[in-house]
């Protein structure tokens, strides 16, 4: 099995068994993809969906993650990753005529959000220019 090797500049926050369709979630997630972290805020905002407030919880922990653990600066990240897996099925009996029962299935999603800082890229991309010169 070859494990991939984390690098310095990217942190992540993971929202487990949030009560959503993962579908509805992904319609969201496509739309904040490669964009910058104050960008995603005022879209996520603006959106009219549901699922946006989960994940504009999501990329607001993983960007504290990356301000107070590695010492990143907010405005130099970007959504590098952001993936919706489907999580277990949660099932619910709901009592229906005549002492019948009926089954509700709600569906549940993993979201994970991971940020880069573009920051340390421009600067090994500067480097690397000035050592071709």
């Amino acid at each position: 099995m070859i494990k991939k090797r984390k690098t310095k500049d990217e942190v992540y926050a993971l929202g487990k068994y949030i009560s959503m369709s993962p579908h509805k979630a992904q319609r969201v997630v496509d739309q904040i993809r490669g964009r910058s972290y104050e960008e995603t805020l005022m879209i996520l905002e603006l959106m009219p969906y549901r699922a946006c407030y989960p994940i504009f919880k999501l990329i607001y922990s993983a960007a504290a993650n990356a301000s107070h653990n590695r010492g990143l600066n907010k405005a130099d990240l970007i959504i590098s990753k952001a993936d919706v897996n489907k999580g277990t099925t949660i099932k619910k009996w709901k009592p229906r005529a005549r002492g019948r029962s009926y089954l509700i299935k709600r569906p549940t999603c993993h979201i994970r959000i991971v940020l880069k800082d573009i920051s340390l890229l421009r600067t090994t991309n500067m480097k690397e220019k000035s050592i071709l010169l």
